[in-house]
C-alpha cells in the first residue's frame, strides 16, 4: 500500500507541473470564443441592440456596447494572461446574463442552444478568477517585476 501512495504522489506532482499549461488553454480557449461573439456583436451592434430589447434587457443599447466592449477586451487580455482575475468578473456577469437571458429556457443541450457552453465558460472563468493567469502569464511576469523575484 506504501509503494501505491509513492507511485500515486509522484504521479500527481508531475501532474501538478501541467497547470500552469492548463491555466494557458483556458485562456486560450475562451479569448477565441469571446473573439467569435465580440466580432458579430461589433458587426451589428445595432441589431444586438434591438435583439437585446426583445430580450427585456434594460438599456439594450448601451448594453449591448458594454457586453461586446467586455468581450473584446476579454480576448486581449486573457490572451496576454494581463489582469486576468480582472477580466474574469465582467465575463463572469456577461456569462449569467447570456444563461438567463438566453439558454436557459433551452435547457442544458448545446445541440439546442442551451446553457452547456456559457456554463463551461463561466466554470472556466470562475477557475481564473480564483487562480489567476498562472505562470505563463503577464500577470507573473508582473507580479515577479514588482516583488523583484525576476528569476
Amino acid at each position: 500500500m506504501n509503494k501505491l501512495l509513492k507511485i500515486y504522489s509522484s504521479i500527481t506532482g508531475k501532474l501538478a507541473v501541467g497547470f500552469d499549461v492548463t491555466l494557458l488553454l483556458f485562456r486560450i480557449v475562451l479569448a477565441y470564443g469571446f473573439y467569435s461573439t465580440s466580432s458579430m456583436k461589433w458587426q451589428n451592434i445595432s441589431g444586438v441592440a434591438e435583439w437585446f430589447g426583445s430580450l427585456g434587457i434594460p438599456m439594450p443599447t448601451l448594453n449591448a456596447y458594454m457586453a461586446a466592449s467586455t468581450e473584446s477586451a476579454g480576448v486581449v487580455l486573457l490572451t496576454l494572461g494581463l489582469a486576468t482575475r480582472l477580466i474574469s468578473i465582467p465575463l463572469i456577469i456577461v456569462m449569467i446574463v447570456a444563461i438567463v437571458t438566453v439558454h436557459w429556457v433551452n435547457g442544458f443541450e448545446a445541440g439546442n442552444n442551451g446553457y452547456e457552453i456559457p456554463l463551461y465558460y463561466l466554470l472556466m472563468l470562475l477557475m481564473l478568477l480564483v487562480k489567476g493567469g498562472g505562470r505563463i502569464s503577464f500577470d507573473n511576469v508582473f507580479k515577479r517585476w514588482l516583488t523583484g523575484k525576476n528569476k
